[in-house]
């Protein structure tokens, strides 16, 4: 069954926090379908990827992929929590590898004392600058100015007034705010600064959406320290590698 509304794929997925970052508001280009207790929604373009979220048990999910790829591009991969993802490898003949990675995700703002306020804030026409900083702090950012989907830069400035860390509102919508490109530049790292720039961006998207969410690499245990203290719940997901239906 095809779903149509956001209200339909809420239902579906149980108002799922990944589910509903993927649907996206339902704009234009998104489909999602449901097939007993599993949920697939496919997103083009959402963080720099065509996605293919699934949800529910690994049976029933395996059949609704295999019947919804023959409709997608073959540059869709699978994305789902990492046990759902492993479960797949076995059920779809071609799939894989997993590629691991860490879902976070809150619903509760950093108490005020974490945010900062008096030095952060959101950046107005300064995309060189953050540039600049991603550049030097973090080269391989998935979110980068100029990005279709990214919305607007929040940094932490030094008593100097140069840009120290950044952190930007990317691919958000209606229900679920979406965090990435958090960066701090090289030589200022373990000053708080990166968790000030992410409390301000996570209680600013959670007023406005409800939560907040991230993707973040399994091996980088440092942010997903700081992550956990500022509230966030992780959730192990694994993409799977593009393959054929047929």
């Amino acid at each position: 069954m095809e779903l149509t509304s956001t209200e339909d794929v809420a239902a579906a997925c149980q108002d799922d926090t990944i589910v509903m970052w993927a649907a996206q508001g339902m704009r234009p280009g998104i489909r999602a379908w449901a097939h007993g207790e599993a949920v697939a929604v496919a997103s083009p373009d959402l963080n720099r990827r065509d996605r293919l979220t699934v949800r529910g048990p690994a049976g029933q999910a395996a059949v609704l992929v295999r019947r919804v790829l023959p409709e997608l591009a073959p540059s869709y991969r699978v994305m789902a929590e990492r046990d759902l993802a492993g479960e797949l490898v076995g059920l779809l003949p071609g799939s894989g590898p997993v590629r691991p990675f860490e879902w976070m995700e809150t619903a509760t703002p950093p108490s005020p004392q974490d945010s900062g306020e008096e030095e952060t804030g959101w950046l107005e026409e300064r995309d060189a600058e953050v540039a600049a900083l991603l550049a030097e702090a973090a080269p391989a950012a998935w979110a980068v100015p100029g990005l279709p989907g990214i919305r607007r830069w929040a940094g932490v400035r030094a008593a100097d007034g140069s840009l120290v860390a950044t952190a930007a509102d990317a691919w958000s919508c209606p229900e679920v705010g979406f965090v990435a490109g958090v960066a701090t530049v090289s030589a200022l790292r373990g000053r708080g600064y990166g968790r000030r720039v992410c409390a301000f961006v996570f209680r600013s998207l959670i007023a406005a959406h409800g939560r907040v969410a991230l993707v973040v690499d399994t091996d980088n245990r440092a942010a997903i320290g700081v992550y956990e203290r500022l509230g966030m719940r992780l959730r192990p997901v694994a993409a799977l590698a593009p393959f054929s239906a047929g």
